[in-house]
């Protein structure tokens, strides 16, 4: 089995990857944006892959909402992770020695607490966090930092010289498993649905009011443009399951009160929070 991931190998798209097919063998096909990794999928260079679609501090990545739905892909399953960022350098050097720390700009804003503390380091936002890491170890830069996963610092040899720099120890990752239509689950306990509405009062309202008829809990809800000019949106909700609910019965309420509707996916809850 291969999972694109979207970053270089010890991103936190792979140690997601690695902890939700542990014990599974596979191989990671590494990919430079969000896009490849489904393009990875369609072209059958991998069969899964795995995105991240939201953090607890830097809320939705809206752009990936719109990309699965274009895609046609299904969700297939979830991790939350939690995401420890680190300071890491080539071995002997401490952080007097730093001057210029390299990252992801989200990783870098996660980890801004104790960035403002540094004195006469510039901050230099990258692609990838793992990607960093990679470009200090193969260009043996001295006087530069990356901050990464902990597994990233193993792969390319350098020394953590600041642990769990983020800010918000709560500052975990959901990520979503993504794959064919063909190879999707039936069943589960979570449905992530997408629709739009009429422009006319309380059309929104009204598909709340059925889910909670049909005794559905929603547990997220995103507004996303739709990018014709005209001011439209599609929502994307998350739903929690009873075993008894019927997803034939729901999609059939919420067609009658909604428009381009489409079930993004039928999984299991990500109950647990990892460590990374």
């Amino acid at each position: 089995m291969k999972i694109a991931v979207q970053g270089e190998q010890g991103c936190f798209h792979e140690v997601a990857a690695r902890i939700y097919f542990s014990g599974e063998s596979f191989d990671i096909v590494p990919c430079s944006t969000f896009d490849l990794t489904l393009l990875a999928v369609k072209e059958k260079s991998a069969d899964l892959a795995v995105m991240a679609i939201e953090n607890a501090r830097s809320g939705s990545i809206l752009y990936n909402y719109n990309l699965i739905r274009e895609s046609g892909m299904k969700i297939h399953g979830e991790i939350n992770l939690r995401i420890r960022q680190n300071l890491m350098a080539l071995p002997g050097q401490t952080i007097n020695d730093i001057r210029e720390i390299r990252s992801h700009p989200i990783a870098l804003s996660q980890c801004m607490t104790y960035l403002n503390h540094l004195h006469g380091v510039t901050l230099i936002e990258t692609d990838d966090t793992a990607g960093s890491a990679k470009y200090i170890s193969e260009n043996n830069l001295q006087n530069v930092a990356a901050i990464a996963s902990t597994s990233a610092a193993g792969i390319y040899g350098l020394e953590i010289i600041a642990p769990g720099i983020e800010t918000y120890k709560k500052n975990y990752t959901r990520f979503l498993i993504l794959g064919k239509e063909k190879d999707s689950n039936k069943d589960g306990n979570k449905v992530s649905i997408c629709f739009s509405t009429g422009h006319k009062p309380g059309s929104l309202a009204a598909v709340l009011v059925k889910l909670a008829e049909l005794d559905i809990n929603l547990s997220k809800i995103q507004s996303v443009p739709r990018l014709n000019g005209d001011w439209e949106y599609m929502f994307y909700l998350d739903l929690e399951l009873n075993p008894d609910h019927d997803m034939g019965l729901i999609r059939n309420v919420l067609e009658n009160y909604t428009r381009d509707l489409d079930v993004l996916g039928i999984y299991n809850k990500g109950d647990k929070l990892h460590e990374s």
